[in-house]
């Protein structure tokens, strides 16, 4: 049903594997390595690690080991380097992976008269420059410290969890919000705390605890599987928005595009 004017509402929606059919850092790899952020080695072990993530689900213990992973190596990375990286090739290596189910369920959204907020663990400042291009002016994504223009390998917030659904609250208290009229997407049961907090939560290509937690709840199941470049149906917006990847760029060490397409699929979902 359309928002109504006088009660704004919001669609929240989670980026990789909800819009985008793969992890947004791991998209960079390929031009980080070319460029000198990440060695070969530190490409496959990063591979490694993020194919063990996408092969056995997203959970608190193995995500936080990823995060300290991703803390520690991206330590003294020059921010103005990884910007211009962004920039030059958000759209090249960004733009094919979103899904087109994503992109049209958040026109749909707009059209009703809902704000589209994507949030997600992914640094913020990849997270805004994909969001402008999806024409999404709300985003919110993790956020890591800099000092003297370069990442110190802390994380000042971490959009993860239960953090993912207190931002969603303090959006919602700021915009005024009723999270019980707003709507939630994402593929992860680790987003549980963010499905929990709307009254409209949809899950998008779940995990296997979240499928679970689904269909128990009958919560609406989506298949997302048709990536396709907005270029066709959205006006891109210019690449220069795009600013330092944040604390989830490291994850792009995964060089090996291949990996992500080989990853095990879960069976069909329903609609």
């Amino acid at each position: 049903m359309p928002a109504r004017d006088d009660a704004p509402t919001a669609a929240f929606f989670d980026l990789d594997k909800t819009i985008i059919a793969s992890s947004s850092a791991l998209a960079f790899s390929r031009p980080f390595l070319q460029q000198g952020l990440i060695n070969r080695r530190a490409a496959l072990k990063s591979a490694y690690a993020q194919l063990l993530f996408a092969l056995s689900g997203a959970d608190a213990d193995r995500t936080e080991r990823l995060r300290a992973e991703i803390s520690r190596m991206c330590a003294g990375w020059d921010v103005s380097q990884v910007k211009a990286i962004v920039g030059e090739t958000l759209h090249d290596v960004v733009a094919p992976l979103v899904y087109a189910e994503a992109a049209e369920a958040i026109e749909r959204h707009k059209a009703e008269g809902r704000d589209v907020i994507v949030l997600s663990a992914t640094g913020e400042e990849v997270v805004r420059p994909i969001a402008e291009m999806l024409g999404i002016g709300h985003s919110m994504g993790s956020r890591m410290e800099i000092v003297d223009g370069r990442y110190s390998g802390k994380v000042d917030f971490y959009c993860y969890g239960e953090y993912k659904a207190i931002a969603a609250r303090d959006i919602a208290a700021e915009r005024g919000y009723d999270l019980a009229d707003c709507h939630a997407y994402t593929d992860s049961s680790t987003d549980l705390p963010l499905l929990e907090a709307v009254g409209h939560p949809h899950v998008v290509n779940p995990d296997r605890a979240l499928r679970r937690i689904a269909l128990e709840r009958g919560w609406p199941v989506h298949a997302y599987a048709k990536p396709v470049s907005p270029r066709a149906r959205i006006p891109s917006a210019s690449t220069a928005v795009a600013v330092g990847l944040g604390v989830s760029a490291v994850a792009a060490g995964a060089t090996l595009f291949g990996l992500s397409r080989r990853r095990r699929k879960d069976p069909p979902a329903t609609v």
